[in-house]
């Protein structure tokens, strides 16, 4: 930012319990406000910097809410020094009233020079005590905005609202602080610069370094999404055993292990896109409906998500991947009857319905005596777009996540019981986009590990697009 730059500043008021720390949370992209559902919850003023590349570009304060409208909207009235004055010698006289102590709090940031982002519940009906707030707001002749907050899926009283806001605001927006997406945030950043003229060159700076950030942060969880990728389709592990005894054992633990460790290295990228997108406070649940919810290698995962039967029989026969289960390799007489071949069409069936037969299990013999059972890595293509499918499925959650939400244990997400219908994104893929996946699918399991940047930039661009598609960005 420049010398010039003015970091545009404002207080987020109104009526308690009416969702002003929702607001500030949302908007700052910061899950440490203290939200609760008790009102008067917040009694001190108290600023929520949003910093991109270390610098601040604007700032949001988080205030009491009013408790004395009336009376201090009298004592305005009454006032008759200049308008200049009002709000100076309004907090000079009642600066240790206990009757005016939270309209002190939430007035000082505004006599400051701060914008005003009034908030109100528009899932209920207007009062008095609401219309004298809004001229209180409005004869302290700063800039502000009104913000409906509406709680609930209620728009009985909307209009109402609108009409009476009209008469105080320079600028007016519907915003679901705890359903608000990156695109409608970016949104109400542009309403303000209709606020206050002096404001805009700040505003569209603090807009353009947003939609700057935003792209890096997508930029980033591609980055981590192929990173996930390559390292779970080639992972590995192996185990030497000296008698044939023991062998069936060691492989089950070995498989289970596999599980364990793939399921490690998702959690980690999973992990860290949470942090791309600052939720940093909150551990919260998924959604008790979630698919992420159950294991990767469980058969719902398989059926829900990935690609369909007739998609994946092509993806199969460009690759040369297995189509079926993991296949057995036979050692010094032994087999893993679990592991078996059982055909192509049965094999199409198990890499569609199954992801806990897809692991790739294999036994050879040693030079030196004893035997050595490997787990990985694995040949299913399935297994790439069901990983891509969870990933892509928890960034949605993310970043559609808004930061003033806390109904952790509430969440639910709209899912379809329908077995047959994929629910990931992967599904949807065009002939190209899945021509794509397939090459680099390919690409990362060579055995000399070398890869191709045409097919691993292909697959970038693929990825980030995807982002983008789902982000709105």
């Amino acid at each position: 930012m420049t010398e010039e730059f003015i970091i545009p500043e404002f207080a987020i008021v109104g009526h308690p319990n009416e969702g002003k720390s929702t607001v500030v949370s949302t908007l700052s992209e910061d899950d440490s406000v203290r939200i609760s559902q008790i009102p008067g919850e917040t009694v001190e003023c108290r600023v929520f910097p949003v910093m991109i590349d270390g610098e601040e570009v604007i700032r949001f304060i988080d205030t009491p809410g009013f408790q004395a409208p009336k009376k201090a909207l009298a004592w305005m009235k009454a006032f008759k020094g200049s308008d200049e004055q009002m709000l100076k010698t309004f907090l000079d006289t009642h600066r240790n009233n206990p009757d005016f102590r939270d309209e002190c709090h939430l007035l000082k940031p505004i006599a400051d020079g701060a914008g005003i982002i009034y908030v109100v519940d528009g899932s209920r009906p207007l009062r008095k005590a609401d219309k004298a707030e809004m001229e209180l707001l409005r004869l302290t002749g700063r800039p502000r905005m009104a913000i409906i907050n509406c709680k609930e899926d209620e728009t009985l009283y909307l209009d109402i609202w609108k009409s009476e806001f009209i008469k105080h605001f320079n600028s007016i927006r519907v915003f679901n602080a705890q359903k608000a997406t990156y695109s409608e945030r970016i949104a109400l950043l542009d309403s303000l610069k209709s606020v206050e003229q002096v404001w805009q060159p700040s505003l569209e700076k603090v807009i353009r370094a947003f939609k700057r950030d935003w792209e890096r942060r997508n930029l980033r969880s591609t980055e981590l999404i192929c990173e996930l990728l390559q390292n779970c389709v080639t992972y590995q592990i192996k185990k030497n055993c000296t008698s044939k005894s023991q062998m069936e054992s060691v492989r089950d633990k070995l498989t289970e292990r596999y599980k364990i460790e793939i399921g490690k290295i998702e959690q980690k990228v999973h992990f860290k896109i949470r942090k791309l997108f600052k939720h940093n406070i909150f551990n919260y649940e998924l959604p008790a409906q979630s698919i992420l919810n159950d294991d990767l290698f469980s058969s719902r995962t398989w059926q829900l998500l990935g690609l369909n039967p007739g998609q994946l029989t092509m993806a199969a026969a460009i690759t040369g991947g297995a189509l079926g289960a993991a296949l057995d390799v036979a050692a010094a007489g032994l087999t893993f009857g679990i592991f078996t071949a059982i055909g192509s069409a049965a094999g199409a069936g198990s890499a569609f319905f199954g992801g806990e037969r897809m692991t790739k299990a294999k036994v050879v013999g040693l030079k030196l005596g004893g035997w050595q059972v490997i787990v990985g890595p694995n040949t299913n293509i399935q297994f790439l777009y069901v990983l891509l499918d969870r990933t892509l499925l928890y960034y949605a959650h993310i970043i559609n996540w808004a930061h003033g939400r806390r109904d952790y244990d509430c969440a639910k997400v709209s899912q379809n019981s329908d077995k047959s219908v994929k629910q990931g994104y992967t599904a949807s893929y065009d002939d190209s986009a899945r021509k794509i996946c397939n090459r680099y699918f390919k690409d990362i399991g060579k055995k000399d590990q070398s890869t191709n940047d045409y097919v691993h930039k292909n697959m970038v661009l693929l990825i980030k697009l995807t982002l983008d598609k789902i982000s709105g960005s």
